[in-house]
């Protein structure tokens, strides 16, 4: 058995048994850039798996715009921001993501995680309580248990058990009360009713923290987010998210007021002390607010194709309504999803099986997502696999 004491014994220990239980992730090379059409694993594939919803990870104008911040500025910042300074690149990104979220200010992140681990313990401590949607991201959850802060449960996207918990925490006189929720949820591509949720944040003078990011560039006329699909000015707001999704690059950002700003700045531990951002991100990301700018139809392509995909694949079984990015089809509990994945891949469809213990067995399912670049002839593909493979193994188990 090993030395218990020793890690190395210890993990191999944890690994086997992981193994064992079939939860070890399986994870595939992608040997050509995010496209509709890639190379995994030596394969040719559909891809359906990225975030990349707009195409901008090979888009020209942001491939230009890296090359020439790379000759100009180099492949890196050389240190944290408080100590290296920042390019002038950050503070121009900064101005103009702050008026695309209509917000005072924003600061550039190093990652979605490092904000929510460095913004949530920043905003709330062990005094506060902390409101949060059951389905709201792991990075979420991360930042609340990091905080202390009391975490208080609500149902997922339930307005009527939101006010509950609220009126709960009330009662408690906690020095400050925040609800936190993702604007689009990763796992299942549906909305938070924020229309819903700012009237109870006026009425039990809550601070709302949003997770926007799977709604920034997707959401909304401008791709501003949920803010701006519901038709919502940010108001007290803090809206955070990351440039992994729509931008399809790395980084995080914060947009809230100039105070929230300027403390973050300065406290926020993930950002002091996590190297700043390379040059040639913040440009590709500036460079991807110009072409949602100037190329709206990339925004209108991808709720088209979401439309489609959905139309085709409801039949199937979906876990909610598509309104984003994402469709997630449910695949019954007595489904091997590992061996179903490893089927669509040898059809040449690249899916994300989300399965036991990321989500409860009962809620296994294929997340799907749709990309602006996809063609009607790979969605038509898609379904037409699905129903192949469905038929082949999913609807024998279930008559």
């Amino acid at each position: 058995m090993g030395n218990k004491r020793d890690p190395e014994s210890f993990l191999k220990e944890e690994m086997k048994t992981l193994r064992e239980s079939n939860l070890e992730w399986f994870i595939r090379h992608l040997e050509s850039s995010s496209k509709p059409h890639s190379k995994v694993d030596g394969k040719e594939v559909l891809m359906l798996n990225t975030n990349n919803y707009l195409g901008l990870a090979t888009h020209p104008k942001i491939i230009e715009a890296t090359i020439e911040a790379t000759k100009k500025y180099g492949a890196g910042a050389g240190a944290v921001p408080v100590i290296a300074g920042t390019f002038d690149l950050t503070r121009k990104f900064q101005e103009k993501f702050a008026k695309f979220k209509e917000v005072e200010a924003s600061l550039l992140c190093q990652t979605g995680y490092a904000v929510n681990s460095g913004l949530i313990p920043m905003l709330v401590g062990k005094p506060d309580i902390v409101v949060s949607d059951e389905l709201n991201h792991g990075s979420i959850i991360d930042g609340v248990r990091l905080s202390g802060a009391k975490r208080i449960i609500y149902k997922h996207r339930d307005i009527s058990d939101l006010e509950t918990q609220l009126r709960e925490a009330e009662k408690e006189e906690a020095r400050r009360i925040c609800i936190i929720t993702d604007g689009v949820f990763s796992m299942d591509g549906d909305i938070a009713p924020l229309d819903k949720i700012r009237p109870l944040c006026k009425k039990y003078k809550a601070r709302l923290i949003l997770d926007d990011a799977h709604s920034t560039g997707v959401l909304g006329e401008n791709g501003g987010g949920t803010h701006e699909h519901f038709n919502l000015p940010a108001g007290d707001d803090i809206i955070m998210g990351t440039f992994s999704k729509s931008f399809a690059v790395n980084g995080g950002f914060i947009s809230a007021s100039k105070p929230i700003i300027n403390y973050l700045r300065m406290m926020s531990r993930s950002y002091m002390f996590s190297a700043s951002l390379p040059p040639v991100t913040i440009a590709a990301v500036i460079a991807g607010l110009d072409v949602l700018e100037k190329e709206p139809h990339l925004m209108k392509q991808l709720h088209e194709n979401v439309a489609f995909a959905t139309n085709g694949l409801r039949k199937f079984g979906l876990a909610s309504e598509p309104k984003a990015g994402i469709i997630a089809l449910k695949v019954p509990g007595n489904v091997d999803i590992r061996k179903l994945a490893c089927h669509f891949h040898k059809a040449g469809i690249f899916l994300n099986a989300i399965e036991f213990p990321a989500v409860p067995l009962h809620k296994q399912r294929f997340r799907i997502s749709i990309m602006a670049t996809h063609t009607r002839k790979d969605l038509e593909k898609l379904i037409f696999i699905v129903e192949d493979l469905w038929n082949k193994y999913v609807i024998p188990l279930q008559s």
